[in-house]
């Protein structure tokens, strides 16, 4: 493949892993394609996916993926701890190789019209694709979730989709699209079952009160370890290293005398982000991605 173009799609199913594999088969087999990673996650009930391609090939995948995704995901029976508002929830597009923000741009403009054309899911762009300020962050865009999202969209100034209908889909909901930087989803789970401790330390590291840049947090309850979770993403790891935050979730637990236990990465991450944080704890002192041994071979 001599253009590639990542994409992450969010699906709102982490249980059912029937559901999961016929959506996985949208990307599996097909030239030009790479599925790299798909995540399921019971407590979020959400399942995160990696997939590579070139434009057209990745653009026909992702359609069809869209297209069995409303078939099998019912917005109106769905529960878990993730906000969502989409069977499909969002749709980032991210350069990889020969390709630019514009072309990942382009693409997610592409599949937008053409599933929206195909399977009456309404579309939101977002990040660098949005078309007004005020929709270029993902939380504005989700905030009601599907279950206030109908009713948030009568305000047709404000909300009304880029592509498809004016309203939600009935069991799909809505979707967000659109091209991206990448960004390290990542957690850290506390020795507490106490969720406001979660919610307090995520509001003193996310962006939007106050905290780092290029971070979105929110408490989370994992059911079945009996431990809160502050889930993130770093929308810019280069600027809001993970290090960083994962020392500054650390002080932060310490005054309601809770710990951290573990923390973890979901789906893949650039390798310079691990690096970044060997490079902190490790002290090392002038060292170069060319002294990885896999990125010599």
């Amino acid at each position: 493949m001599n253009r590639i173009i990542e994409c992450v799609p969010n699906f709102s199913e982490g249980r059912d892993l029937e559901k999961i594999e016929k959506i996985m088969d949208c990307f599996r087999a097909k030239e030009n394609v790479k599925l790299l990673d798909y995540s399921p996650d019971k407590d979020h009930n959400r399942c995160v996916v990696t997939v590579i391609g070139e434009p057209e090939a990745l653009k026909e995948a992702i359609v069809n993926a869209i297209g069995k995704a409303v078939e099998l995901i019912d917005l109106t029976k769905h529960e878990g701890q993730h906000p969502r508002m989409g069977a499909v929830d969002v749709i980032p597009f991210i350069p990889v190789k020969n390709t630019t923000v514009e072309d990942a741009d382009k693409l997610a403009k592409e599949v937008a019209k053409e599933a929206s054309e195909k399977y009456g899911q309404p579309f939101f762009l977002y990040e660098k694709s949005a078309s007004a300020p005020h929709r270029e962050n993902l939380a504005n865009v989700r905030k009601g979730q599907f279950e206030g999202m109908k009713e948030k969209m009568l305000d047709q100034s404000m909300w009304k989709p880029d592509f498809g209908p004016d309203t939600i889909h009935p069991t799909g909901g809505v979707t967000a699209i659109g091209a991206r930087m990448p960004l390290v989803a990542y957690n850290i789970n506390l020795d507490t079952p106490n969720l406001e401790i979660a919610d307090k330390i995520a509001k003193q590291v996310r962006h939007i009160s106050g905290g780092f840049r290029y971070v979105k947090a929110m408490g989370v309850m994992l059911e079945d370890r009996n431990v809160a979770q502050v889930s993130m993403n770093l929308t810019d790891y280069t600027k809001s290293a993970v290090y960083r935050v994962f020392e500054t979730v650390k002080m932060e637990a310490k005054r309601y005398g809770v710990n951290v236990i573990g923390s973890e990465i979901v789906g893949l991450v650039p390798m310079q982000a691990l690096i970044d944080s060997a490079e902190y704890y490790l002290q090392i002192e002038n060292f170069s991605m060319d002294q990885v041994l896999e990125t010599r071979i």
